[in-house]
């Protein structure tokens, strides 16, 4: 067997999927829950051991002989983290998650002192949006001085655990467009942004990795904590949408991966950059080469997970009641920012329910109206692909969300495009596997790799029908939004 293996360190776990490629099956895949430090101000932290902690859960309930086979290795992880090392690689202060809307502040403080958003697009190809690495690493040099006197290292997650791993220092242009520092047509950190921070900021900054360039071997020592074999390569990594992009097959011009998960994201494989001029969506380079625009809502199945906690209802029940209801949910529709928002820019924007009266106040409208809630934020994006001359050739459609047969063909009928999804759901997790295996293999063809290795479940594919409902209800959906906006600015 050729095995290899994927770490996703996603905001609610840490997964590790165990493939082999010679006969294109997962052996094994486990799993181990993360805390969340959650606030009324927008914070939202974890601590680096956590992670570590579960990544070391999974790994545990893992055979130590499968382990024994494994050739390579990558890690996915959750985007736009801050992770803030001393000299001796210690974590100086918890991680403030891409959910953490508390720096919002100094992110926009950081636009002002650059020339504005405008600005920002122009040079870099990316305004500051909420979430992003910058504003916390602003938060930090203003808020907390000392600590930030004692920093020598900016991480992101999955560059964290490759650091764990390895013993080296490094990131790579995929998921380091997220940190907003990234000049993303040049594939470089811009000194002229970093400098506005601190003068030496761009010393604290790792060097980036050129595409296919391993992030190092594993060490001694993280083999012995893990029972992996030391020295075999640990690949760049990437940020879990970068990985999802592999994962998925989103490797070649057209591909389109929709990702329903805690947060919402839609993004297409470009071969040259591609820049969205009003910032709707995100300019990020891939991690194999190309470029990676990507719109992303942050809440997701967080609306559904709320929406169903309310209504008391179990996951197979939230299905049935949602599916009682009609395409539009009798004129209810829901605006899920339980978190903020990004796209649109709402950081410190509210959910709400509308549209409610003495005939549609049912649990059915309410629940259906978080699902399609969530996809009504992926039309805007697509919408927007398609302004900018992008062809969409189909969605790949992954997340926790693709499960759900009403979801799929909701998602076909609203976005008006094929659905397929992949056999292998953990697509983070398995892109991490496909890049340590194309790792492995010295690069190569990577669109023939992942065609080869990466399948659709049939039964699950979805044609768009016509649904006049769902017209209705984005309509609706807009101009409540557009109605709210400036009560949330």
């Amino acid at each position: 067997m050729s095995v290899v293996l994927g770490i996703d360190n996603g905001t609610q776990s840490t997964k590790v999927l165990f493939y082999d490629a010679n006969n294109h099956r997962v052996l094994e895949i486990k799993s181990a829950p993360h805390a969340l430090d959650s606030r009324k101000d927008g914070t939202r932290e974890q601590k680096t051991h956590w992670w570590i902690d579960a990544l070391l859960s999974c790994l545990n309930q893992v055979d130590s002989s499968l382990k024994s086979q494994v050739q390579a290795m990558g890690v996915s992880g959750q985007q736009h983290g801050m992770v803030a090392l001393d000299e001796h690689g210690h974590s100086l202060l918890p991680v403030k998650l891409w959910c953490d809307t508390s720096t919002q502040f100094w992110s926009e403080e950081l636009t002002k002192r650059f020339g504005g958003r405008e600005r920002l697009i122009q040079e870099l190809g990316n305004p500051l949006a909420a979430g992003y690495t910058a504003g916390k690493v602003l938060w930090l040099k203003e808020m907390l001085p000392q600590v930030f006197s004692s920093l020598r290292w900016i991480l992101l997650p999955h560059d964290y655990l490759n650091f764990w791993l390895t013993g080296r220092v490094s990131a790579e242009w995929g998921d380091a467009s997220g940190t907003g520092f990234l000049d993303v047509r040049k594939r470089c950190w811009h000194e002229g942004l970093l400098s506005m921070v601190d003068s030496k900021l761009i010393q604290k900054f790792p060097p980036l990795l050129e595409q296919g360039e391993p992030a190092g071997v594993l060490s001694q020592e993280a083999a012995q904590c893990t029972g992996l074999p030391p020295g075999i390569p640990v690949s760049s990594g990437g940020g879990d949408n970068m990985m999802g992009a592999w994962g998925t097959g989103t490797v070649e011009d057209g591909d389109l991966t929709l990702s329903l998960g805690t947060s919402g994201t839609l993004y297409g494989y470009s071969s040259r950059p591609f820049v969205d001029d009003d910032g709707v969506l995100a300019a990020f380079c891939s991690s194999s080469g190309g470029w990676l625009p990507l719109l992303c809502t942050m809440n997701c199945t967080v609306a559904t997970e709320f929406a169903r906690e309310m209504m008391g209802v179990e996951l197979d029940e939230m299905e049935r009641l949602a599916t009682a209801s009609s395409p539009g949910a009798s004129g209810v529709t829901m605006l899920p920012f339980f978190h903020g928002e990004r796209v649109p820019d709402l950081p410190h924007g509210k959910a709400s329910i509308m549209g409610l009266d003495a005939t549609n106040t049912t649990r059915e409208n309410i629940l259906r109206s978080g699902m399609e809630a969530a996809v009504y934020g992926m039309r805007v994006g697509l919408d927007r692909f398609r302004e900018l001359g992008y062809q969409p050739k189909g969605i790949r459609l992954t997340g926790g969300g693709s499960q759900s047969p009403l979801w799929r063909q909701m998602c076909a009928d609203i976005l008006k495009c094929p659905i397929s999804v992949p056999q292998i759901t953990e697509s983070a997790a398995f892109g991490a596997a496909l890049q340590a295996l194309w790792t492995l293999d010295g690069g190569g063809d990577l669109p023939s790799l992942v065609q080869k290795h990466v399948q659709f479940d049939a039964e699950k594919s979805c044609e768009p029908v016509d649904v006049p409902g769902y017209d209705e209800g984005f309509e609706r959906y807009q101009m409540w939004l557009n109605g709210l906006i400036p009560y949330y600015r």
